[in-house]
């Protein structure tokens, strides 16, 4: 298969920041239909639409859209391996959302905010992505929320749920660190970023009287190599299912 044609110069960010939200939608439409309640199939649909359009946004800053998410092989992805992971139970969709959103939240909210650097230090792509977050930092508001109340609900709610709930917060902890790692291409103040992360973190683990799991920058072993193309084994077959009918049907229209 011949690679998607991109445009000279594109940022390595904007291609990771996109497979971030287009593998996220991928898994949070998979509840639809399967939620624990009506409002919710309703609710992670429209946080899967909001993360498809910002992929949308940043893929054409790269080449064509449905090239770069239907026709590239799995190592070609660049998505962190913290949203790849599979739904679990509910408890597990949440511990994801709440880790992910929350970072995504403050990413977008510090693109939107902090003036650009010298052009020389950043791609020539990067303007445009600083141009979405200002409208993704409030759609993430709005993913974080929504993720910090159920978690909330769950971590204080029965001994069940709260067991469930601190079950999934400690299993995707490992896939944390690498949402801290250079965006190439794309100047951040990653220290703020992660020490922000882990305060909010800390604090709506708290109220929900869940324990905070080990640092991962201190833990024996962290996940960390979705950025360089490598995923676990549940992401090639969540990516076979999602772009089989653009495969089956090469070049069709609608």
């Amino acid at each position: 298969m011949t690679a998607p044609a991109t445009k000279p110069q594109a940022a390595p960010a904007a291609l990771a920041l996109a497979d971030d939200a287009l593998v996220l939608a991928q898994r949070l439409g998979e509840w639809a239909g399967h939620a624990p309640v009506l409002e919710e199939d309703v609710a992670l649909a429209n946080i899967a639409l909001d993360l498809l359009g910002q992929a949308r946004v940043l893929y054409t800053l790269l080449g064509d859209e449905d090239e770069l998410a239907y026709l590239r092989e799995e190592r070609a992805f660049r998505n962190a391996q913290l949203v790849e992971q599979p739904n679990g139970d509910f408890a597990h969709t949440i511990a994801r959302q709440l880790y992910f959103s929350t970072y995504h939240h403050l990413l977008h909210t510090q693109l939107a905010t902090t003036p650009a650097p010298d052009a020389a230090t950043e791609d020539t792509t990067a303007p445009d992505i600083r141009a979405l977050a200002a409208k993704a930092a409030k759609e993430t508001a709005y993913h974080r929320e929504h993720a910090e109340l159920w978690t909330l609900r769950l971590g204080d709610g029965t001994p069940e749920s709260h067991h469930r709930m601190q079950r999934a917060i400690d299993t995707l902890w490992r896939y944390t660190g690498e949402l801290f790692q250079d965006l190439d291409g794309l100047q951040l103040d990653l220290h703020t970023l992660e020490s922000n992360w882990h305060t909010a973190i800390t604090d709506t683990l708290t109220q929900a009287t869940l324990t905070v799991p080990e640092s991962p920058r201190t833990s024996a072993w962290t996940a960390g190599a979705g950025r360089q193309g490598l995923h676990t084994e549940t992401f090639g077959r969540m990516l076979a299912e999602m772009q089989h009918l653009h495969r089956s049907h090469p070049g069709a229209s609608w």
